[in-house]
């Protein structure tokens, strides 16, 4: 090879590996300073460990086993030239030009396994920590942790080496095949004729490819458990009856296939693999198709219900297990229309946080009343509840981000992106039930910097970690990091947190320069020994890169927490490998759900458990993983794997706890899931005799499913309100209500759901029954298409249901927004309950109008009468209406006591106005 060649294979050895293994060495280092920042190097060197330990054995693997095979075919056939290369020039470098070529194929293969079994890591630390779920399965009686932990293990080998087995036998083939072995049309067809050693290697090659097959066969038998059969998902009556014995004769098959090879190394012909083929072939279709088919077309179809029962059932019980519905407490709700203003006013914490607002309008209204600047944004509202002097209350909450996508494009820089626009700033806060007189919400927390009336104080408003922080930025550098606006001017700050990386050396500004492609940190003169580098900053990514083997909620949400900013995550433990569990419906009442859900329940998920808390500080990132539900298998497995990683429940502060809420995702798999799983009758399941689904409702106009929401009311039998969220359920293709069902979230109280059954003769209002009765209403009908007529654009908001006192009370706002305006204002609630349906403009003059005791007539006063009555009557006619006010005022204050009294007091002065006669 000449001097010039030497070089180019240099540098391209340099460029396709050389680079490639240098930048992938500087990815781990600066990744093991990003671990350490957030304290868990021992959380990326277990994984770490983990990879290279996989990888660097499959490598090791298919290299040595490979490149045996190599070797021992080009020994057998060292005195025979390629014929590949007979006629060509290449022929006097044939040799080497195939055995570079074959080293390149074999490392390249090997590489490719390596990272294929390294990226499949958790198994096998799974497959040596997993925990029992001390519950078997029905078929096999095998815990359920096989299904989750070493079986998941076993198929990794399997794929290892039945790929190993493959790439074995096209390498041989390939080599022999250049050296024209099979030149010859009959050497390939009477293998008496090769050479004992070149037969020898082929046979034994073929013989370990059919066994690893009869692997596949044996361990298909426990993956029947998690498949589709016919009306039953696992193992039903055909599986049972045939697929079972199928599965396991044809690994014996399988194995007399391989004898049968081996057998014809020492015989001439090939008759003993032509009869194990045939039998093979033959065995694989009657055993595996004609058999069953038959199975379930004669002894199942015609009496499928009496076949299938058993297996129904064992499909019912492990669902419900599998999404923890086995534990939903069922109670009776008899609904009652004895409702009244006195039972109102014993239920004032719940009339107090009756939700009047969405969170689709009220973000549109948050961000017309309080972003403030342009580049500030709201990307969702959230509901919570604290505790406001000494009272429970629902309120709605925004982040307010910095939106850097919204700077002027000539303020798009690299130093006002990376070092001055740095974190947004606060959040707002109103309570879920009170409205200004405009139609806007009334605030508990507002403005820059954040002004808080009633609301917890917020110590530290910056928010440097949230849903759009998506950049690294620097902090500690010479140079003041914008804070927020205030008047003409700005205010600046600089970062005094622990967060982020510190770059307090020459090696890390290089290592990050060529990782992150930054080459500002080697000559900009911003960068001094006090600079950290921020990113992963975005709150679900930042979870998901140090737990990458739990499953995150789509809906992270902001607390005050201590007066500090925490965003707090439900993680999930999930499996798609538990038995007879029943896989996530990619759809719900015929739609696609919303594709926030689809990443959590990708990959035919069939078990799901909330067992983990992540909680993210605004400020300095530091993230916290509690785990709350200690009964789950798998969390206990991550937890003996990772022991660092989680906190144990008895360490979480009970300011945290106090904020820990149902999560929705959960809920709506769950609910979603109950709708045929509250079936535990198979033969009923069977016949979908009691099917249910989620309700749908109008919403600006058109009909969408129901979504479960968040009240804060009493449970019937409580002594107490809590937080709970709650979903309402409808017969299928009916629209009247059968149930609802709520997650309780407080306290120990936290993750028990109940669902509360209406009597099946009476008629309970579902949601879109409620909807057509406003549609039919003519004075509400006639006002909502006056406002449409004007040039108004009218918003029909989520229509809550509110159980209280065993009666119901449905709740919906109406909003009005200007054709060319994105500022709804709440102008209307709609109230009914039973038979009545009003609309007011406050939530508390519905009431009023709805359970309003009736004036008795006043007969005309007499002549005499007159004079002396008249001042006295002026006089309470003027304190009526001053406590009308009072009263008025108190309910769009959401001061339901008050309320209560005033509404007391104007009954009592009524009383006495229907007792005295007018002046004239």
């Amino acid at each position: 090879m000449s001097v010039a060649s030497k070089i180019i294979l240099g540098l391209c050895i340099v460029l396709f590996i050389g680079i490639p293994a240098g930048g992938a060495l500087i990815h781990l280092l600066t990744e093991s300073w990003w671990f350490e920042a957030l304290g868990y190097s021992s959380v990326y060197w277990t994984t770490l460990t983990w990879q290279g330990i996989l990888g660097l054995i499959t490598f090791t693997l298919y290299v040595t086993v490979l490149g045996v095979h190599y070797g021992l075919a080009h020994r057998l056939t060292r005195d025979r030239p390629y014929q590949f290369f007979a006629y060509s020039e290449l022929q006097p470098y044939s040799q080497s030009l195939v055995r570079s070529i074959s080293l390149l194929i074999i490392g390249f293969v090997a590489l490719v396994a390596a990272n294929n079994s390294s990226s499949a890591w958790t198994r096998a630390p799974e497959f040596l920590q997993g925990q029992s779920f001390h519950q078997t399965d029905p078929i096999f009686n095998r815990d359920l942790g096989f299904y989750l932990f070493q079986l998941p293990f076993l198929e990794l080998l399997r794929q290892i080496f039945l790929m190993l087995a493959t790439w074995s036998l096209v390498l041989i083939f390939s080599i022999y095949s250049l050296k024209g072995i099979f030149t010859e049309a009959n050497r390939l067809f009477e293998p008496s004729s090769l050479e004992r050693g070149i037969k020898i290697h082929l046979g034994l090659a073929i013989a370990a490819l059919i066994l690893l097959l009869g692997w596949g066969f044996w361990l298909g038998q426990y993956h029947l458990l998690t498949r589709q059969s016919g009306v039953v998902f696992g193992i039903g009556f055909t599986d049972y009856h045939a697929r079972l014995l199928s599965h396991r004769l044809m690994s014996m098959v399988t194995v007399g296939v391989a004898m049968a090879v081996l057998v014809s190394l020492w015989r001439r012909g090939l008759r003993p693999i032509i009869i194990a083929l045939t039998l093979f072939g033959l065995a694989f279709v009657s055993l595996e198709g004609i058999y069953p088919w038959l199975v379930q077309s004669l002894i199942v179809r015609p009496n499928e219900l009496a076949k299938e029962k058993p297996f129904l059932a064992h499909n019912i019980r492990y669902t419900q297990a599998a999404y923890h519905l086995e534990q939903v407490q069922n109670e009776k709700y008899d609904v009652q229309a004895g409702l009244t203003l006195d039972k109102l006013q014993e239920n004032q914490t719940t009339l107090e946080n009756v939700r009047l607002w969405d969170y689709q309008p009220l973000l549109k209204t948050y961000r017309q009343l309080q972003e403030i600047r342009s580049y500030y944004r709201f990307q969702d509202v959230d509901v919570d509840r604290y505790r406001l002097q000494g009272q429970l209350r629902a309120v709605m909450l925004s982040a307010r981000e910095l939106d850097l996508s919204q700077l002027p494009s000539q303020a798009q820089t690299w130093v006002n992106q990376q070092l001055k626009y740095t974190h947004g700033h606060g959040l707002v806060m109103s309570p879920v039930n009170q409205v200004s007189t405009e139609g806007l919400p009334e605030f508990y927390i507002q403005n820059i910097p954040p002004q808080s009336r009633l609301a917890p104080q917020v110590e530290n408003p910056d928010i440097y970690y949230g849903e759009l922080t998506q950049s690294p930025i620097f902090t500690g550098t010479t140079t003041d990091e914008f804070d927020y606006p205030q008047g003409s001017g700005n205010v600046f700050n600089r970062y005094d947190g622990l967060g982020g990386v510190p770059l307090d050396s020459l090696g890390r500004r290089l290592a990050y320069a060529l990782d992150l492609s930054h080459l500002q940190l080697l000559i900009s003169d911003y960068f001094n020994s006090q600079t950290r580098i921020h990113y992963d900053r975005q709150v679900r990514q930042r979870v998901q890169h140090i737990a990458p083997f739990l499953r995150y909620d789509s809906d992270p949400y902001l607390a005050i927490i201590d007066g500090k900013l925490n965003w707090i995550i439900d993680a999930y433990t999930t499996s798609d490998r538990y038995p007879y569990a029943e896989p996530i419906n990619p759809q719900i009442n015929g739609n696609d759900r919303p594709a926030s859900l689809h990443r959590l329940t990708q990959g035919n998920i069939n078990y799901i458990r909330n067992a983990v808390k992540v909680v993210v500080d605004a400020y300095d990132g530091t993230v916290l993983f509690y785990v709350i539900d200690p009964s789950d298998p798998i969390v206990q497995t991550y937890q003996r794997i990772f022991p660092n990683l989680f906190r144990a429940p008895t360490t979480i502060p009970d300011s945290l706890r106090r904020h820990f809420r149902y999560p929705e995702d959960l809920f709506r798999i769950q609910t979603s899931l109950f709708l045929n799983y509250h079936m535990s009758d198979p033969e009923v399941f069977y016949n979908r005799e009691d099917l249910w689904q989620l309700p749908t409702q109008v919403y600006e106009d058109q009909a969408i499913v129901m979504e479960p929401y968040y009240v804060i009311m009493r449970l019937p039998g409580a002594t107490e309100p809590e937080f709970i969220l709650i979903q309402p359920l409808t017969p299928n293709q009916k629209d009247n209500m059968i149930a609802w069902m709520a997650a309780r979230t407080d306290g120990e109280q936290y993750g028990k759901i109940i669902l509360f059954n209406f009597p099946k003769q009476s008629l309970v209002f579902g949601p879109r029954q409620i909807e057509a009765r406003i549609d039919q209403d003519p004075t509400i009908s006639q006002q909502l298409t006056l406002w449409s007529q004007s040039g108004s654009k009218v918003i029909r908001g989520n229509l809550i249901i509110f159980p209280i006192e065993r009666s119901l009370l449905y709740v919906e706002p109406i909003y009005l927004r200007a054709e060319q305006a994105e500022l709804p204002q709440l102008k209307r609630v709609i109230v009914a309950y039973d038979q009545s349906i009003v609309m007011a403009e406050t939530f508390a003059e519905a009431l009023t109008q709805i359970f309003g005791e009736e004036k008795t007539a006043t007969p005309p006063p007499s002549e005499d009468s007159v004079s002396s009555a008249s001042p006295l009557f002026d006089q309470l006619a003027q304190q009526a209406l001053e406590t009308h006010q009072q009263a008025d005022a108190a309910a769009r204050a959401g001061q339901w006591s008050r309320f209560g009294q005033l509404q007391q007091r104007l009954r009592d002065i009524l009383q006495r106005l229907n007792q005295s006669p007018p002046s004239r």
